[in-house]
């Protein structure tokens, strides 16, 4: 995955840089560990959507927000979304929990991106396919390469 994201950013004149780093998780370690902020991580979760069973959904949002499952589901015409299984997310991207980068490669993703994540910060950052290796991107760059639904799917923040 990393190689096919490194090709596609190549190919697309992106305004990228690379970093590799020991394996990590949690979205503010890895924010420390690669020099940016929690808000600049493009945190990647894969959801179903309960009544649209054949659709899955990429719902990227900033590193320091949560998503908010109603909102991801009418982002895409449904109801009610949840995560997608550990194995199922593995099996539909290539990429362990945690890795998966803020593309979709599939018909069978779309990919649904909250504004927040390309209003606050110039460059973004993710786990490029690898929990060892991150990209750190162009905002610009990554929205016009990724063309996402662009949507709000965060949760209200906590006051």
């Amino acid at each position: 995955m990393f190689e096919r994201i490194d090709a596609l950013l190549q190919e697309s004149g992106a305004r990228y840089r690379v970093i590799r780093h020991p394996a990590e998780g949690n979205s503010e370690r890895v924010a420390q560990i690669r020099g940016t902020l929690p808000g600049q991580g493009a945190k990647a979760m894969l959801c179903r959507v309960k009544d649209l069973p054949e659709l899955l959904v990429l719902a990227i949002l900033p590193g320091d927000r949560k998503v908010d499952f109603r909102k991801v589901a009418q982002a895409v015409g449904g109801k009610k979304a949840s995560f997608a299984s550990p194995e199922e997310a593995t099996a539909r991207t290539g990429c362990a929990i945690g890795a998966i980068p803020p593309f979709s490669f599939s018909p069978d993703i779309r990919l649904v991106v909250d504004p927040q994540l390309l209003s606050r910060h110039e460059e973004i950052a993710f786990n490029a396919g690898r929990l060892d290796t991150s990209i750190v991107l162009n905002t610009a760059d990554y929205a016009r390469i990724a063309q996402p639904l662009l949507a709000d799917i965060t949760a209200a923040a906590a006051e």
